[in-house]
């Protein structure tokens, strides 16, 4: 790679890997001569430099020779000495590389589930014929297996790789991404199920294969693969068996993980999932973007003219809640002043609560004239008239239960909101103090009695009936309390 005439061993390799993968392995050098002269990629290339080059890539490890005891057809090639050339083991495997390499646009790869099918049939074969396979099907099976859980762990590597890619980062802020969005959320979530369905059935499998039986199955792989007839010196048995137990831990860790970190098989649903919504967050910014730049004036005027069109306002509300929805929320302070606690009442019954928001525009008001005082003398007769009104609501109502004394609840005549609202938070002050009574601001002490026995009772009121504890209520005067 690195020689000063690396474009001529370039292609006499390269002609050679041609004519080896069409199963022509001896090549003389006038073969190599004209196969690479024909390519006309090489200019002023005669035979000696041919045969220089076949040399030194020879001496480098590249190639093999062996004595051509063909026939010579003329005096140069008597003269000459006549060999046979052979890719080694090593220069076959670097030229499969380059060839890969040659293909290489991507990260590539898939995510396909039939691939858990296929691990499920051999492991499970396992468990029932471990004891019962005949010389040569062990091989087979653990082949298939392990080709199967190999494949399967780099494609789906390969495709969650290209998902965080360059590449795929500027075609999904592109808008022909759209377009891909559905079928790319399909093709993941369709892999999601696959393996939820199928890779956890391994997982099952796997974790009842105990050690005994994984033994016998090994063994019976490995007798296997040293019955098989070799050429040349392989791995020992020894080596053998140490690759093949370091296969088996690689596909158990794989689908079960250890004590110390996940499975990858939960790293690859969860890295499954994340490509899932990356995906759906680059269409939504995407859609965002696009809808930013709409005008949506038409619209509303159409929906404006359809609301003026309204005469009743129960098919406004209809309208409203098939175009907008539901509103987002909105947290606000204060206390809701509601009428009713009945939880089967509509919010359109609800008198409104008024609340004034603070406008978020960073534009400045223009500055307008200066406006006079303004008073609240108005507002604050009313709110003192409404609290004067409250008091002595809640002064007639203590009044009325003082009259009843010791009285339970199911003794109780029926009650108004407002006083069922009353009662429930005396009852609510009672009993968050340890003393169960408490005085209210003119002097009255509220006392509450739980009853030993948890009896049931009906609490009436004008807006329904609710069950509860019978407690016993008493209202009794207490000292005035001077402010």
């Amino acid at each position: 790679m690195t020689a000063i005439n690396v474009a001529r061993y370039r292609a006499v390799m390269k002609f050679i890997y041609t004519e080896y993968q069409r199963l022509k392995y001896w090549l003389r050098p006038e073969e190599v001569y004209e196969g690479v002269h024909a390519w006309g990629v090489l200019e002023s290339y005669t035979l000696e430099q041919c045969l220089s080059d076949l040399e030194s890539l020879k001496g480098w490890g590249n190639l093999a020779s062996r004595h051509d005891g063909g026939r010579a057809l003329s005096v140069e090639e008597y003269m000459r000495k006549k060999s046979q050339y052979l890719l080694t083991p090593y220069a076959i495997e670097i030229e499969r590389m380059l060839e890969s390499l040659e293909k290489v646009k991507g990260y590539g790869g898939s995510l396909e589930t039939t691939y858990f099918d296929t691990i499920t049939s051999c492991i499970h074969e396992v468990r029932l014929r471990a004891m019962e396979f005949a010389p040569g099907e062990a091989i087979r099976n653990w082949e298939k297996l392990y080709e199967a859980f190999k494949t399967m762990h780099e494609n789906a590597a390969d495709f969650i790789a290209s998902i965080h890619s360059i590449q795929a980062e500027e075609m999904m802020a592109t808008e022909g991404f759209l377009a891909l969005k559905d079928n790319l959320v399909n093709y993941l979530q369709h892999f999601v199920k696959g393996l939820q369905s199928g890779a956890y059935k391994i997982e099952g499998q796997l974790q009842r294969i105990g050690d005994g039986l994984r033994e016998v199955y090994l063994d019976k792989v490995l007798e296997d693969e040293i019955a098989k007839p070799r050429l040349e010196e392989g791995k020992s048995p020894e080596e053998l068996r140490v690759e093949l137990h370091q296969g088996w831990n690689n596909l158990k860790r794989w689908f079960i993980g250890d004590e110390q970190e996940f499975s990858e098989l939960t790293l690859l649903e969860r890295a499954t999932k994340e490509a899932i919504a990356k995906v759906v967050r680059s269409a939504v910014r995407l859609q965002e973007r696009r809808r930013g730049g709409m005008s949506r004036r038409n619209d509303l005027e159409a929906l404006g003219r359809k609301f003026a069109q309204l005469d009743n306002l129960e098919e406004a509300h209809k309208l409203a809640a098939y175009v907008f929805g539901l509103f987002p929320s909105r947290h606000l302070q204060g206390q809701d002043e509601r009428s009713t606690e009945r939880a089967d009442a509509s919010t359109w019954d609800e008198m409104p609560n008024v609340r004034l928001i603070r406008t978020r525009s960073r534009k400045r008001s223009s500055k307008s004239a200066s406006e006079p005082m303004r008073t609240y003398s108005v507002k604050r007769e009313a709110y003192r008239e409404q609290l004067l009104l409250q008091f002595e609501e809640e002064r007639a109502f203590v009044e009325k239960m003082e009259e009843l004394g010791k009285v339970q609840i199911a003794e109780l005549p029926v009650l108004k909101s407002k006083e069922r609202m009353r009662l429930l938070q005396w009852i609510g002050r009672c009993t968050a103090t340890a003393s169960r009574t408490f005085i209210t601001a003119d002097g009255y002490r509220i006392s509450l009695t739980i009853p030993n026995q948890e009896l049931d009772a009906v609490l009436r009121s004008e807006d329904g009936n609710l069950t509860m504890r019978n407690y016993m209520i008493e209202v009794a005067g207490g000292e005035t309390i001077h402010g």
